[in-house]
């Protein structure tokens, strides 16, 4: 395949996937309906948590950082942390524990009934996210998924779950991110209704 060839296939997917995904309206409704799990949870005292690997892992901060600082407008910081940045407890946790602990460890250290865990995995069965989802559930702490193509086992884990359509890691990612900036947006605009815009 010529990389002009490769280029537009790659472009053609993309869209064709958003096009899926923009039509689908379960997955519109599911995302309005994590948005106000997080806007209850918050409201409440509680936090947003998101984990992942890879480049999963980069959406997670990525993710947080949004609720933190900001996305549509000026706001006070919201509380999300991404269980992906404490290399510490990573490393600490991977050694003594095992990999599949990374995630969960932290869970139970950090997380309250009430609050809200938003676990990703392109494929849907990354061993320490379904662990960190499972352990989440057993303490009260609603349960949110992005995954990809049918959603693998965190189908079993999610109170509610976004799939993109595809099988394609880079193209699942794009979704995952814009799944990800709709949902903070919403939430933003449940929790400072006289600041929304748009």
């Amino acid at each position: 395949m010529s990389d002009i060839a490769f280029t537009e296939n790659y472009l053609a997917t993309s869209v064709a996937a958003f096009g899926a995904f923009a039509a689908d309206v379960a997955a519109r409704d599911t995302m309005i309906d994590m948005a106000t799990d997080i806007v209850t949870a918050m409201q409440a005292g509680g936090k947003l948590m998101i984990c992942g690997n890879g480049g999963s892992a980069a959406d997670s901060q990525h993710i947080a950082g949004e609720f933190i600082s900001r996305l549509m407008f000026d706001h006070a910081p919201l509380p999300a942390i991404a269980l992906t940045v404490d290399t510490s407890a990573i490393t600490a946790t991977g050694n003594d524990y095992g990999y599949e602990h990374i995630f969960t460890r932290q869970v139970i250290g950090l997380g309250r009934a009430g609050d809200v865990l938003l676990g990703i995995s392109t494929s849907g069965n990354s061993p320490n996210v379904l662990a960190a989802l499972a352990e989440a559930r057993a303490r009260g702490i609603v349960t949110h998924g992005f995954a990809g193509g049918g959603g693998g086992r965190m189908v079993e884990l999610c109170d509610r779950l976004v799939r993109a359509p595809s099988t394609w890691t880079p193209v699942i990612q794009q979704i995952h991110i814009t799944a990800a900036h709709i949902v903070c947006a919403l939430v933003e605009r449940g929790m400072f209704p006289d600041l929304a815009v748009g």
